[in-house]
């Protein structure tokens, strides 16, 4: 089961250097067309099929990496405009909804390209010290300093990915 919910292993921080910084902007940037590439020409019956047994499909894994990029960015906007702000934390209730559940990925596809040319731009603009800035985040309890974030997020993508393209190799797509 374990490799199933983590194809990639689960998150592990020990502190960004600069190469790290670049690499995990790097594939920030590149998920929004690996998701499109990876998910073109899938049918709905595809689209509807769980990545494991108990998990998400793959529509709602689409439309989840649309909603967390819209929330990630918002929390890399709000801790370079605020001191120390506190985060809404977003669940998994969100993968229920009928926009989740039913949608085409197609919206959030754009959403994702779109969120995602801004967010770059944030990115490649900040300075070092400027990942040393953080959030409270309620749910966890801590601070987070956005260089952790964007390990994180970083991560997030890639594990969610991997949970489609792990799926389809499995049932051989």
């Amino acid at each position: 089961m374990e490799p199933l919910r983590y194809p990639i292993g689960r998150f592990q921080y020990e502190g960004m250097s600069s190469a790290l910084r670049e690499q995990w902007i790097a594939e920030i940037e590149s998920q929004p067309q690996r998701l499109k590439e990876l998910t073109q020409g899938l049918s709905d019956d595809q689209l509807d099929t769980p990545y494991r047994g108990g998990g998400w499909t793959v529509r709602q894994i689409i439309h989840h990496i649309a909603d967390s990029s819209m929330n990630c960015f918002t929390r890399f906007k709000l801790a370079l405009t605020e001191d120390n702000p506190t985060i809404k934390p977003f669940n998994d209730k969100w993968a229920m909804t009928a926009d989740s559940l039913g949608a085409a990925p197609g919206p959030s596809l754009l959403m994702l390209e779109g969120i995602h040319i801004r967010w770059i731009l944030l990115l490649r603009s900040m300075k070092h010290a400027e990942f040393e800035r953080q959030f409270y985040h309620p749910e966890l309890g801590k601070q987070l300093k956005l260089s952790y974030f964007l390990g994180y997020v970083a991560w997030h993508g890639n594990h969610h990915i991997a949970h489609i393209s792990s799926l389809m190799e499995r049932k051989e797509w």
